[in-house]
């Protein structure tokens, strides 16, 4: 067997000394042959100048680097903030909006009070609708509980929107003039010549519906405003229902017909004060 070698162990403490001395010494020689070293210093200076520029010039890039991420981190985080706040104008702008489109409904619904105070009304929102393009039938959010009852008479916007066919604890039903069940009796506002105005939602593709049984002598012209007549049996007198046009003669001669554009915009109704007051009451209240 062959004789183990054995391994030199240098202490680490004893290098950090000896290293420690060489530095000092060669600071104090140096310093006492500052002018004999002068050129050896030269000549170390002009072969670590590039490196150290070189290292300078890494580090300015690795900094600049560095402060460059730093940025984008800060612009990442200043997005998100806006982000955030743009998130909540938009929340604020969309409430304001909303506001703003009931406090129209309030305003409109409030003038159509005024134009008939004789009547006692419940103001309603629409919750439900038939999924056409046209409101012909529709469910508003008061009901029993808020006194509706069947046969009460709908207004929106500028005049009669229709009646209540069904009541439910807190809902009803409304079926409007539109609807091609529907039928009116009305008259002319000018003449006080009867008529009957009937729904028709094909015709009302070109933003009419039909009016028949026009007095043949009746002298009636277009734009002629068309009201519910005193003797209707379910709608109450003198709400307005639209203006006449494109009058003419039937074949028999002994009556008119007519279009007749309704009063209230059939493709936007979101409110609607429904009349409390019911026909049959009403002639009582007159006998």
């Amino acid at each position: 067997m062959g004789r183990k070698t054995k391994k030199i162990q240098i202490s680490p403490k004893l290098v950090y000394v000896l290293v420690t001395i060489v530095c000092i010494a060669l600071i104090v020689l140096s310093y006492i042959f500052a002018d004999k070293l002068e050129p050896v210093k030269y000549a170390i200076s002009n072969c670590f100048a590039p490196m150290q520029r070189g290292i300078d010039t890494f580090g300015s890039k690795i900094t600049d680097k560095l402060h460059m991420f730093s940025d984008i981190d800060d612009l990442i985080e200043e997005n998100e903030k806006l982000k955030a706040e743009l998130e909540n104008v938009k929340s604020e702008n969309q409430m304001l909006t909303q506001e703003k489109y009931e406090l129209n409904w309030f305003r409109d619904l409030y003038e159509l009070d005024m134009q008939y105070l004789d009547y006692r009304k419940v103001a309603a929102r629409v919750i439900s609708r038939d999924p056409n393009s046209y409101i012909n039938e529709f469910v508003i959010d008061k009901g029993s509980e808020d006194g509706i009852a069947v046969d009460m008479n709908v207004m929106s916007g500028n005049g009669l929107v229709g009646i209540i066919t069904e009541v439910g604890k807190n809902w009803s039903k409304v079926r409007s003039i539109i609807d091609d069940k529907s039928s009116v009796s009305g008259m002319f506002l000018t003449t006080s010549d009867k008529c009957i105005v009937k729904g028709n939602l094909e015709l009302l593709d070109d933003g009419y519906i039909n009016v028949e049984m026009i007095n043949a002598n009746a002298e009636i012209y277009d734009n002629y405003e068309v009201v519910t007549s005193y003797i209707s049996d379910k709608y109450l007198p003198g709400i307005l229902i639209g203006y006449i046009s494109n009058i003419t003669a039937d074949t028999d001669k002994f009556s008119k017909h007519a279009y007749l554009t309704p009063a209230v915009d059939f493709n936007h109704i979101d409110a609607v004060l429904v009349i409390t007051t019911l026909r049959e009451s009403l002639e009582g209240l007159e006998e």
